[in-house]
């Protein structure tokens, strides 16, 4: 069965104060989506898809693209690899984009755009997260099940876990009953304070440590595109509008389909912790997170290898 891992790395990564997606940061200069990749295909999943700028397709085939041509996945056949391009040539025609604009149009968007090369159970990630090899064995199980509509699933982490010293986050806050996501709601600017208090910023709310939150680990069947594509296309009428920064939000875009009662959302759980770069700050402790792994025998010397 061919389930495929989508890594969205298209984005701009502006309050990092750099390219994020390919800052060699661990201990022998691999990037995070690296560890996303490996522990994917030691979870089962034997395809990847990375959803990129078109002028990173040299840069990316260089850094993963080569390698993993070469590769072989545990059910034996080689692993696929294919490139999909987040850039205004597909937004619809009936959308004039400002002039001013220069960032894509969020994780919606970006989704889109691999439509065409997706066409199996898949999930997709961020190209900048650590989401640990538990959380991949985990959804892998969940999507081979997965029946062909209706249905996906999540998996789900801690706020405290997920906060940042060092500015603010955006988290996909989300409310949970029986292992069901009952809802989602997007915090923009949530602040984590050294004794540990979490803050709403937007909203003037405390917000509890133990609040599951989504980090974009989502699993779906294709039948997801054509809600994606409505839902796209009412964002631009109605909300982008001269706006240069309007994003439009995949936890948003599954919080309207469970709204509508359109699609039903299972929050899995994992062993591992997240962690992962908001701020160029951040990058000393992911880099130590990861050199840890490594001295503990979690990563093999090489993960090219």
């Amino acid at each position: 069965m061919k389930v495929t891992l989508v890594i969205m790395a298209a984005g701009l990564g502006s309050r990092y104060g750099g390219s994020k997606q390919v800052d060699g940061i661990g201990p022998n200069n691999e990037i995070l989506m690296e560890y996303s990749i490996y522990d994917a295909l030691r979870a089962g999943f034997n395809k990847v898809v990375f959803i990129i700028k078109p002028e990173m397709e040299e840069l990316m085939e260089r850094i993963c693209g080569n390698y993993l041509r070469k590769r072989t996945a545990l059910d034996g056949t080689p692993v696929e690899v294919a490139y999909a391009f987040q850039d205004f040539s597909s937004v619809p025609d009936f959308y004039h984009i400002p002039v001013e604009r220069t960032k894509p149009f969020g994780t919606v968007h970006a989704l889109l755009c691999a439509a065409q090369a997706v066409h199996e159970p898949f999930c997709v990630i961020n190209a900048d997260d650590y989401y640990g090899i538990d959380a991949y064995r985990t959804i892998y199980q969940e999507l081979t099940a997965l029946p062909e509509s209706g249905r996906g699933t999540m998996v789900g982490y801690l706020l405290k876990n997920t906060a940042s010293l060092h500015g603010t986050v955006s988290r996909g806050v989300c409310a949970v009953a029986d292992g069901k996501l009952q809802s989602v709601r997007e915090a923009l600017k949530i602040q984590l304070y050294p004794d540990g208090t979490l803050k709403d910023l937007a909203e003037d709310r405390t917000l509890s440590p133990d609040t599951v939150v989504s980090m974009n680990f989502w699993g779906f069947t294709p039948s997801i595109f054509p809600a994606l594509n409505a839902y796209f296309e009412n964002f631009l009428r109605t909300e982008a509008g001269e706006n240069v920064k309007a994003e439009c939000l995949l936890p948003v875009m599954v919080g309207h389909e469970l709204d509508t009662g359109r699609m039903e959302v299972s929050v899995l759980h994992s062993a591992d912790r997240w962690f992962g770069m908001t701020y160029h700050e951040d990058r000393d402790r992911v880099a130590e997170e990861l050199k840890k792994l490594h001295d503990s025998g979690a990563y093999p010397i090489t993960l090219k290898g």
